[in-house]
């Protein structure tokens, strides 16, 4: 009878409790955003040595592992990896799907990273090589390891294209508030976004945002809109870190050298006339 009695005061009790209001959980205060250090101008301090961590470079698409040219084994194998486009593939028209197969195949001898071309926008972000920020009041310049590239974001009053094509684009930038926007335009036609051979025509326009997420990182997002070649505008997202190795610089990656034997290998194959 008494473990009959225990056993009903513990059932009272645990009715009781279930009837009384839980109790609050502690408010816990909100994370506050990241407030960059500032420049001169009052803006965020975007100064320093940067570079992406993924697999954009070779695919901004998902994608599995894929074999290299067979002669070289595993050296020139590709990792797989994740989407970087927002919603995860890329919006071409029904013909320029099929150029991109095309490019795809032909990407060992086709991609103008083979010939050390400049690597266009927003490619040379997320290259697996370093670039540096180096910013003033009116004008941020960027600099790509990779075949010396480089491009001047204009802060101040600019034409708004140039009268002709480039490689890099011509970059006009503003803050909205912390995020640095640039946008890019007055491209050629001869640069792809990645390895895949995905690409676009000179009626590419690209909206860049550089927005500090930490103190050693950005976060990049770029806006791609080309109705030559696709049926909408698409975005990508990825984060940039901040290269903190001691002493840490740029160094020259001047690739024409590498990239001769395929250039000009077929003047020196033709006979002598």
């Amino acid at each position: 009878m008494r473990q009959l009695a225990g056993l009903a005061a513990v059932l009272a009790a645990v009715a009781i409790g279930a009837a009384l209001p839980a109790p609050s959980a502690p408010a816990h205060a909100q994370e506050p955003a990241y407030t960059a250090p500032r420049f001169y101008d009052g803006n965020p301090d975007l100064n320093g040595i940067w570079q992406a961590v993924g697999t954009a470079h070779w695919d901004l698409e998902a994608h599995h592992a894929r074999p290299g040219p067979p002669q070289f084994g595993a050296l020139f194998a590709e990792p797989g990896g994740m989407s970087y486009v927002d919603g995860g593939t890329i919006p071409y028209q029904r013909w320029a799907a099929e150029q991109k197969r095309e490019n795809f195949e032909q990407r060992w001898t086709a991609d103008p990273e083979a010939r050390c071309y400049m690597p266009g926008m927003p490619r040379a972000t997320y290259m697996p090589v370093p670039f540096q920020i180096v910013q003033s009041m009116n004008k941020i310049m960027m600099v790509y390891e990779f075949a010396g590239a480089q491009r001047t974001i204009h802060l101040d009053e600019v034409a708004e294209t140039y009268p002709i094509d480039t490689w890099m684009g011509h970059s006009r930038g503003r803050w909205e508030g912390d995020t640095l926007v640039v946008q890019v335009n007055s491209f050629n036609d001869q640069t792809w976004f990645d390895r895949a051979g995905n690409f676009h025509s000179n009626a590419l326009r690209v909206v860049e945002r550089f927005t500090p997420g930490g103190p050693d990182r950005l976060d990049y997002e770029a806006t791609i809109e080309d109705a030559n070649v696709f049926t909408r505008p698409w975005t990508i997202r990825m984060p940039l870190y901040r290269r903190l190795a001691e002493r840490m610089q740029l160094l020259e990656f001047k690739c024409v050298e590498f990239s001769e034997e395929l250039l000009y290998g077929h003047l020196r194959a033709e006979p002598a006339r």
